[in-house]
């Protein structure tokens, strides 16, 4: 069956038919074959985030990629001499601030406007004169505007004060070429319906072991203890704690694979690459204008500015849904946008479709 629409949005997003077959099977979280199969996407994703293997794990987490956003920063944070600088300029910086104050945790907020990158300046600022931050956070992809925040420079900078780094690569893990060792990333988050093209159920964490190694006892929650979760898949081969989502981790396999065959993160961020400058060209003849500059932009998903004060989204939306496509409303706080994504089951032709449509 076809689906009715394609989905032009950050995640889930369009997957291929082979991914959706995947799922017409049946598995048994026990069975060894089944936990074989979790072993096997682990290394995989490691594989995928650096050449430095032997000091990089991953561990799989049940829920959202928030969920594993939160399974993080209260798993890896102390409560108590600990603080946290969160670099933020969208809702998903925001995000982790809010889940930082629910945990407990001490934090300082290094912020820039939503067209924007992330500040060095500001942060190595905040650095200098704070002594107490022990641990430094940074969105790579803000998926509020689609920017590129300059995630290398910062936890190369947050080293050289001997911070511990964690980046939500959630929109660009698997769309953009990633080296969490050569980046100095410490923990990097990423979801399993984003760039490698699977479906929601679950998010993982590439953690640098040694670092992974000093946080047992710190989660301030039991389901969503990260240390735990590692522990259990390493000491039982595969094994989640608690219920693991069977079918989608099995569509994720199948996402991997697919990956490999399309040669790579470097050969899906050219395709997304072409995707997204195909939309700008095309919707900029139009008339629609992206609210990020060029020099700042993710191939990943754009914001465009209505293009007028008569312009309404909504009947703008659903056109384009009877015509075979479901784009995202706007997230940016004080400017009139919606947002196209490019990533995904998605090609040239596709968006060449789109802006026929958008025309009409």
């Amino acid at each position: 069956m076809n689906n009715p629409y394609l989905l032009l949005t950050p995640g889930p997003l369009s997957t291929s038919e082979t991914v959706r077959l995947a799922m017409r099977k049946d598995w048994c979280t026990w069975d060894h074959e089944y936990m074989q199969l979790v072993q096997k996407i682990r290394q995989q994703l490691v594989n995928i985030a650096t050449h430095q293997r032997h000091e990089y794990t991953s561990v799989l987490m049940q829920g959202s990629g928030t969920f594993t956003v939160e399974s993080v920063i209260g798993s890896v944070i102390p409560r108590e001499y600990s603080k946290l600088l969160i670099a933020t300029n969208g809702a998903y910086g925001n995000r982790i601030a809010q889940i930082a104050g629910i945990l407990g945790i001490q934090t300082v907020i290094s912020r820039t406007n939503e067209n924007e990158p992330t500040n060095i300046l500001k942060i190595e600022q905040y650095l200098q004169t704070d002594q107490t931050i022990t641990h430094v956070v940074v969105v790579h992809c803000e998926t509020t505007t689609g920017i590129l925040n300059p995630v290398e420079e910062v936890c190369k900078l947050a080293k050289t004060y001997n911070k511990k780094t964690i980046v939500d690569a959630m929109s660009s893990f698997g769309g953009i070429e990633i080296d969490v060792h050569e980046w100095k990333i410490d923990f990097l988050i990423s979801s399993a319906n984003k760039c490698i093209q699977g479906v929601p159920g679950f998010g993982f964490v590439i953690a640098r072991i040694e670092e992974l190694e000093k946080c047992e006892g710190i989660s301030h929650s039991l389901s969503l203890d990260l240390y735990d979760q590692w522990k259990t898949m390493e000491e039982s081969h595969g094994k989640w704690r608690f219920t693991s989502p069977t079918h989608v981790v099995r569509a994720f396999d199948q996402a991997l694979l697919e990956l490999e065959e399309e040669g790579g993160v470097r050969a899906r961020h050219r395709r997304y690459s072409e995707n997204q400058l195909t939309l700008v060209g095309g919707m900029s003849k139009i008339g629609f204008e992206p609210f990020v500059l060029r020099e700042y932009q993710s191939p990943i998903i754009t914001s465009f500015q209505f293009p007028n004060r008569e312009f309404e989204f909504i009947p703008f939306y659903q056109h384009l849904k009877k015509e075979g496509f479901v784009i995202y409303p706007g997230k940016v706080s004080e400017v009139l946008t919606f947002r196209i994504g490019t990533i995904g089951e998605v090609y040239k032709n596709d968006i060449e479709r789109l802006i026929q449509s958008i025309k009409k």
